[in-house]
């Protein structure tokens, strides 16, 4: 062998050192973001569905609560019942063409529920429990539709509704402890004497924010 002489080396770029070289990952990534987003007409059949089947959700979930629906003597059955329905209303929204702009009513409501809850005497457990038998709900009822889409489809949904009941559980958490606190610091921890007029501000709430959210609704048609 000739001195001086060197076996030709082949270099290989960075994108040929791993089938799993970042650049490989990311393009892969940005494929499956693509292919999980949902469709349009996809979207809308899922929110009619939830505005369809509201009234029966609320019913089982009423159904499921039991007792603890009326656990809370200064909070009747029907108050709640209201709550549960405008969940569903922003929740079959937040699934269509208006989930950027009601984002934020869903907020409030969700932080609303968590303050409702304290003033029901629940736990800060049962405030998650309640919301994961929401997603419950939501599952058993929008499967057949899901089933009958595309795989892609169907996982996007409820990949959309699994971040939105997520989201809505821990704004409810935050909503819960603010409630919880604010008692403990008022009148050295002693509840207010008026219930009377506890429940007619929470029926107050409960009118500005379906208000707000037919307010949103009306904006963009």
């Amino acid at each position: 062998m000739q001195s001086g002489c060197r076996a030709p080396v082949w270099e290989a770029g960075p994108e040929f050192l791993t089938a799993l070289s970042p650049r490989c990952r990311l393009a892969h990534l940005n494929r499956e973001k693509r292919f999980l987003r949902a469709s349009q007409p996809a979207l809308l059949a899922a929110g009619r569905i939830i505005a369809e089947m509201r009234d029966t959700m609320v019913s089982q979930w009423a159904d499921w609560l039991g007792d603890r629906m009326t656990a809370a003597p200064t909070i009747p059955r029907s108050t709640v019942e209201r709550q549960f329905r405008l969940l569903f209303d922003v929740m079959a929204e937040m699934v269509g063409p208006l989930r950027r702009e009601v984002n934020t009513v869903w907020y409030h409501v969700c932080e609303h529920y968590g303050r409702l809850a304290s003033a029901r005497g629940l736990a800060a457990g049962e405030v998650v429990e309640e919301l994961q038998f929401l997603r419950e709900l939501l599952i058993r009822e929008l499967a057949p539709i899901l089933v009958a889409m595309r795989a892609r489809q169907g996982m996007a949904i409820m990949l959309r509704l699994n971040r939105v009941i997520d989201k809505g559980v821990a704004v409810a958490v935050v909503g819960y402890t603010d409630a919880l606190v604010a008692t403990l610091f008022s009148q050295n921890g002693v509840p207010l004497s008026s219930t009377d007029q506890d429940l007619a501000e929470v029926e107050r709430q409960l009118d500005a924010l379906e208000q707000e959210l037919q307010s949103v609704s009306q904006q963009i048609k």
